[in-house]
């Protein structure tokens, strides 16, 4: 890897690592349907001009159905449903959550035909993360967070499927130009719901700070290194990410908002990653862009 795919690779780490931090301030002051139309609204402001200034736009419309899809399965549901469990639970905890994604996603690959190899290894690597997700939340969360729980699993799940959709219709369409319009067509979707549920008593500001940077710095900019890091190193080392994401939101959580570190985090986190890193290592198959893709 060059200096400059190390740099751009450190810094997405970190950067997707973030979300989770900033959902938990925001929510806290916002309405979760708020957030998550300033987020896209934010991102696709500054996301469309620069695909249509890269032509990404031209012959567009046969895939516009399949874009529709993708919005809503990777970003109406995964954001407001997020953004709910994170009224409830720690950043620390959702994002250990939604970390089991690639063991969703190698789940569905096989379920729907999209990857047929199912090996020891695997295997192992589901039923171990699949265990860590089990000790996290028999330890952590109480009865009266299930829902939240539920919320975060509704999730993984969007978060799973929507890089299925990219790898099997979408992809033959330039990827800057699927996001900005997926942004775009969410931010039409919430923008009443957002009018509606709009903070009648003042916002602190930590908490218009927090979507400004969700909207700017974990999107709009996110996305712009996610290709160029693509571009530079391919994307089956993008892989490695799936991996640091979580280690960097538990960080924040624990140091920024002093979250506690419980004994479900301390022993689910290791299961979950590993688990997870098991069941996606031999990824070589059309599906292979759904570890890739970027989550929260």
């Amino acid at each position: 890897m060059t200096r400059r795919g190390l740099a751009l690779f450190i810094a997405l780490s970190i950067i997707w690592g973030t979300p989770y931090l900033f959902i938990r301030v925001a929510v806290e002051s916002v309405e979760p349907s708020v957030m998550v139309f300033l987020r896209v609204a934010l991102g696709a402001l500054l996301l469309v001009p620069v695909a249509l200034a890269r032509g990404q736009f031209r012959g567009i419309r046969r895939a516009l159905p399949w874009i529709a899809v993708f919005a809503f399965v990777e970003i109406t549901g995964p954001f407001l449903l997020l953004g709910y469990a994170e009224t409830q639970l720690t950043s620390s905890t959702t994002a250990l959550l939604i970390a089991a994604v690639p063991i969703v996603a190698a789940i569905l690959a096989r379920a729907l035909g999209l990857d047929r190899r199912l090996g020891w290894a695997r295997i192992l690597g589901l039923a171990i993360g699949i265990s860590g997700v089990v000790v996290l939340v028999g330890l952590d969360i109480p009865r009266d967070q299930f829902w939240a729980v539920g919320a975060a699993a509704l999730t993984v799940v969007g978060y799973a499927c929507g890089p299925m959709v990219i790898s099997t219709r979408l992809a033959e369409t330039p990827a800057l130009a699927v996001i900005s319009l997926a942004l775009g067509i969410n931010a039409v979707i919430y923008a009443p719901f957002a009018w509606i549920q709009r903070p009648t008593a003042p916002v602190p500001a930590e908490a218009w700070w927090s979507i400004v940077a969700l909207g700017v710095l974990c999107t709009a900019i996110a996305f712009l290194i996610f290709f160029a890091l693509v571009g530079e190193v391919g994307p089956s080392r993008m892989t490695v990410i799936t991996f640091l994401n979580p280690a960097v939101a538990v960080l924040l959580g624990v140091v920024v908002l002093s979250e506690p570190i419980t004994l479900g985090l301390l022993l689910g986190f290791p299961l979950v990653l590993l688990g997870s890193y098991l069941a996606t290592r031999p990824e070589r198959n059309p599906a292979a862009a759904l570890e890739d893709a970027p989550h929260a």
